[in-house]
């Protein structure tokens, strides 16, 4: 158990490096890690990554913090719309998915389309200060791609994020915004997941020991992530993680309908 928890330490931090300056944090590509190597239970997987977000993205929103770009209204956009639907989703995932093959293709779901904007869309123009039909837009989406991640355990900022930077947002702009979400939807899920895990069913609860290591290797990794985002390689990187999220997901989908 320490050799899975310790190992899930070191892998959450070298995620969290390279995918804290596009705002994500890392939690979406844990899954088939806590699937496939740390074998965690199928129903504890969820909350367990957004117990790891609740510890990792501190380090990157402290960043943030200081270099005062954690606070704006497209920050407040997305909180407003992902808290709710979070509380959904983890509804959703425990009282209609269950176990079996259902979760994989909703990690499919997730990962191949969010792979192929990663890959290959081009960088658009920039957006400028968003109007009132845009920040409908912002809302609505966020609602339901926060309904997503509750299911999958990412509290939606992994998908929001390049969503936003396709919709002419700068990643500067993004990552604190998507981040500070992530980690107030995390509360909400991580809450919602202990509350339903008292009716009975303690295969939903997080994995406790796994989700504190893996958050503290993302907590060094966020914050040094967040510290050299200005000098990555903008294009180069998120083409890296969406060819990365593409294989995954086309493997679990595979999985999923063998």
């Amino acid at each position: 158990m320490l050799a899975d928890v310790a190992l899930g330490a070191l892998i959450a931090f070298c995620i969290a490096v390279f995918t804290t300056p596009v705002g994500v944090s890392g939690a979406v590509f844990l899954v088939p890690v806590q699937i496939s190597v740390l074998h965690t239970p199928s129903l504890a997987v969820a909350p367990t990554n957004l117990l790891y977000n609740l510890i990792a993205i501190p380090g990157a929103l402290l960043r943030f913090h200081r270099e005062e770009r954690l606070v704006g209204p497209l920050t407040r956009l997305l909180i407003l719309g992902t808290l709710p639907g979070v509380v959904a989703g983890a509804v959703i995932r425990v009282e209609l998915l269950g176990q079996g093959s259902a979760f994989l293709l909703v990690v499919a779901a997730v990962l191949v389309p969010l792979g192929a904007w990663l890959a290959f869309a081009r960088p658009p123009a920039p957006a400028g200060a968003p109007s009132r039909s845009r920040r409908r837009l912002i809302f609505v989406l966020s609602l339901a791609i926060g309904t997503v991640g509750g299911i999958y355990g990412i509290g939606g900022g992994a998908i929001l994020g390049p969503i936003l930077v396709g919709l002419g947002f700068t990643v500067l702009e993004v990552a604190p915004a998507a981040l500070a979400a992530t980690f107030l939807t995390s509360i909400a899920g991580v809450s919602t997941y202990a509350l339903l895990s008292l009716g009975g069913n303690g295969d939903i609860a997080p994995d406790w020991a796994l989700g504190i290591g893996m958050g503290l290797g993302g907590l060094a990794g966020a914050y040094l992530g967040a510290r050299l985002q200005t000098r990555l390689p903008e294009v180069l990187l998120r083409r890296g993680l969406g060819v990365l999220a593409l294989l995954l997901g086309l493997r679990y989908c595979l999985q999923a309908i063998a």
